[in-house]
């Protein structure tokens, strides 16, 4: 076991130098007591900053045959001076906020200072609509009295910012260094697209994806929240992983199409949450139809309840179906989200967001009088 472990680590490099740890004879100590293993490094020369960017890696290496619970890393310095000067500098708060582009640093599973209830947002598959829906579930809240944040966490794909109407602007750090959400429409939220130019492609690794959601969660003030969703990417990779491995998340809604190849994928990221041990919310069945503006007749351009059957077979919760209006669209385009125009209430897709938002609001708050008495106007109790 020894050998294989030192095996694993022999690439890790020295940041300064770029020599690798094994050639500088940096490992010090490799010690195997069972499944406990702990690693002694001589750390020499590396600043606190590049320490953990090292533990990051050899966390990373070693993660197929040890568990990161049961790994202990020390590191050995004879001349501590550089850690004392890290305690003790401090600087000026910079105006713009600053996220970091280096790799994310073990921390342990906690929850979003300040914030009610953390919700995922997902969907196995891109196109979906998943953060459209996010936005408008956010600002349909928000109009209900509950205060809401949203993190775009489609670090490849961040649309949140076109949607909520805030494209080309950035948001500041406050004198804690905690980066301000910016807010529109009743909604704060973040985006890594507030961050680099909307042309630029982004080109990176997925640990470099976690460290930009931690901050995100964890270095942003969302003080005084009742809900913060998180618009995850599709798939069942990196970002999903980071995010449940850091964060105390209080449920996952799945969003999918009707048809059978978008329920597919819909389902392979719903199995991905139940093996993580998250609470399932339910599932949202989007573009449920298309509602023609003049007609108002109703066409189901991608099949037909294809949600709505499948979560009888599931077990999971049918949290409702939200149709298409060209108005949606339109509004998504604008940065105006349809739910923020009081013009739209009453509307097939208004009704839908409504439904769905009482049926979250009821699985966490079900003694609230103050939504109840809500609740009976938007049903028509």
């Amino acid at each position: 076991m020894r050998e294989q472990i030192l095996n694993l680590i022999a690439p890790i490099k020295n940041p300064v130098s770029g020599q690798t740890f094994t050639m500088e004879g940096r490992w010090k100590e490799i010690a195997v007591d069972g499944e406990k293993i702990t690693i002694s490094y001589d750390r020499e020369g590396i600043s606190p900053q590049e320490k953990r960017l090292v533990e990051k890696m050899i966390v990373e290496n070693l993660s197929g045959v040890v568990i990161e619970e049961n790994l202990t890393l020390k590191s050995i310095s004879a001349n501590s001076a550089d850690v004392f000067k890290a305690a003790s500098t401090t600087t000026e708060v910079p105006a713009p906020a600053q996220i970091k582009t280096g790799h994310a640093a073990p921390m342990a599973k906690k929850s979003v200072p300040g914030v009610g209830k953390v919700i995922a947002i997902g969907s196995g598959k891109g196109g979906v609509g998943k953060s459209t829906f996010t936005v408008n579930l956010a600002c349909t809240l928000s109009r209900m009295g509950r205060k809401v944040g949203v993190i775009d966490a489609d670090i490849y794909g961040p649309s949140v910012p076109m949607l909520m109407g805030k494209r080309g602007e950035k948001p500041v750090a406050n004198n804690d260094r905690k980066i301000i959400p910016l807010e529109a429409h009743g909604v704060k939220f973040l985006s890594f697209g507030l961050f680099v130019e909307e042309k630029d492609p982004v080109i990176w690794r997925g640990p470099m994806l976690g460290g930009v959601l931690n901050q995100f969660l964890f270095d942003a003030d969302w003080a005084g929240l009742d809900y913060l969703f998180i618009d995850l990417p599709p798939g069942t990779g990196d970002v999903q992983l980071s995010m449940v491995q850091n964060c105390n998340v209080d449920g996952v809604i799945i969003i999918s199409t009707p048809q059978d190849v978008a329920l597919l994928d819909a389902v392979k990221g719903l199995e991905m949450f139940r093996k993580l041990h998250l609470p399932i919310l339910g599932m949202v069945e989007n573009m449920s139809s298309f509602v023609c503006s003049n007609c108002q007749h109703e066409h189901h351009l991608f099949g037909e309840a294809g949600v709505e059957k499948a979560v009888t077979k599931l077990e999971v919760p049918f949290l409702g179906k939200v149709p298409l209006e060209i108005e949606l669209r339109m509004s998504a385009d604008s940065g105006n989200p349809y739910m923020a125009n009081p013009s739209f209430e009453g509307r097939p897709v208004a009704r839908a967001f409504q439904a769905v938002a009482a049926k979250i609001e009821q699985q966490f708050h079900p003694q609230d009088p103050v939504k109840s008495g809500l609740f009976s106007r938007l049903f028509g109790g």
